[in-house]
């Protein structure tokens, strides 16, 4: 790997963190998380703002990353996130997706559908992982599959905590194409549904990513990234009344995955 000088000449590089760790690379992260946060996109004042630390800091931690490859400098001197983070992040999303499968499978085994997970990765919705229906008509997505959250009931379970400024600020990045002619296409129509996630404690896909298929999905809490499972069927088998059953379920298989995630060990 690539070194710098910069990472021998920061005094802080060898300071223990309050945790015994090394306050350098807690900072470093916290920078590429800030980094992840606002888009992938920034500028030394913009993460000078947001962390706290001072301008000289900064400037020798993201030399430090842009010598890794973690981190590029644009023409306009602004900073990016960088390619040799894809793959880690791959990696991880592997293996988060390994670890979801035990889980997945018994939400197959207790509601009869197809089970899905999926991340909050930027402004996109990534499935990482499924375990297909054993009923002849069943839903597949395919894992690895980018959607955008405003059209899924992941997405809304994923967004449903994040503050409204946010969210239209997503929205307007990404825009609000219509999948089909239910999915919800305006912001404030969005906001309300995002409204009834918190009021209920679930979200739900009504037709809106594909006409004939209904979802419902919770998030998985303490998730160390932002994650939501879920599961999906036909919209005549996955009714409103079967929400009452299958919610609970849901709910308490995230509450497992979130210990399992938190332990990092498989079920």
């Amino acid at each position: 790997m690539p070194t710098s000088s910069a990472s021998t000449t920061d005094a802080s590089s060898k300071t223990p963190a309050a945790g015994g760790g090394v306050q350098s690379l807690e900072r470093a992260f916290d920078l590429l998380e800030r980094m992840a946060d606002a888009g992938g996109e920034v500028g030394l004042s913009e993460l000078s703002a947001a962390s706290g630390l001072p301008l000289p800091t900064i400037h020798r931690l993201m030399r430090t990353l842009v010598a890794c490859g973690y981190v590029r400098q644009q023409p306009n001197r602004r900073y990016s996130l960088g390619p040799r983070l894809i793959r880690l992040g791959e990696s991880a999303s592997r293996l988060l997706g390994t670890w979801a499968r035990p889980y997945l499978a018994r939400l197959v085994e207790e509601t009869g559908e197809t089970a899905n997970m999926a991340l909050l990765d930027g402004d996109e919705i990534v499935y990482v992982a499924q375990v297909p229906s054993k009923h002849s008509m069943r839903m597949f997505t395919e894992v690895g599959r980018r959607v955008l959250p405003h059209s899924t009931g992941v997405g809304k379970a994923l967004l449903a905590h994040t503050p409204a400024d946010e969210v239209r600020a997503l929205l307007a990045r990404t825009g609000m194409p219509a999948a089909t002619e239910k999915t919800i296409t305006t912001p404030e129509g969005f906001l309300d549904a995002l409204e009834q996630v918190r009021t209920s404690g679930y979200a739900v896909d009504d037709n809106e990513q594909e006409i004939g298929v209904r979802c419902l999905a919770v998030s998985v809490p303490n998730s160390p990234t932002a994650a939501a499972i879920s599961i999906s069927g036909p919209a005549g088998r996955v009714t409103e009344a079967v929400a009452e059953s299958f919610v609970p379920i849901l709910q308490g298989v995230a509450a497992e995955l979130s210990v399992a995630l938190a332990n990092q060990s498989p079920a």
